[in-house]
């Protein structure tokens, strides 16, 4: 015979099982262009991007639980609160997009970090971002 507190105990597994499934996965960004280490032949640089466990919505419709991407060229996305808007090397994907290029990246050792935001602009919080590392040769 099962005892009071083992089936709250064995209630409390099932409960928090329920939960997990219910919340999904966590959001995730992930550059799938260009790859970690490539050297690209530039100036144009091609950036593909890919999201889980988030809705993406353009900025504009202000729906709660929805992002969109921001790109930082050789920046630092900030470290809370919203993304500056009209700073070089920062990009607003406000519309859902999911693929940017840069046309004029100059020859060199780059970093591009995506980071997802919601409708205000604000990072998600917990870090959800991903960088990617590549170079640009010098023209022939």
């Amino acid at each position: 015979m099962k005892t009071r507190s083992t089936r709250h105990a064995a209630f409390r597994v099932i409960a928090a099982a329920a939960l997990a499934a219910c919340a999904g996965p966590r959001p995730a960004v992930h550059i799938s262009e260009p790859a970690e280490g490539a050297t690209l032949s530039g100036p144009a640089v091609h950036v593909v991007l890919e999201v889980r466990g988030v809705e993406l919505a353009p900025a504009a419709d202000q729906r709660p639980g929805t992002a969109h991407h921001h790109l930082f060229l050789d920046v630092d996305p900030p470290p809370s609160g919203a993304v500056p808007v009209g700073e070089a090397g920062i990009v607003h994907l406000g519309k859902a997009q999911t693929e940017y290029t840069f046309d004029t990246v100059a020859p060199g050792r780059h970093r591009i970090v995506a980071a997802l935001a919601d409708p205000q602009h604000v990072l998600l919080p917990n870090g959800v971002r991903d960088t990617v590392f590549f170079t640009v040769g010098a023209a022939p």
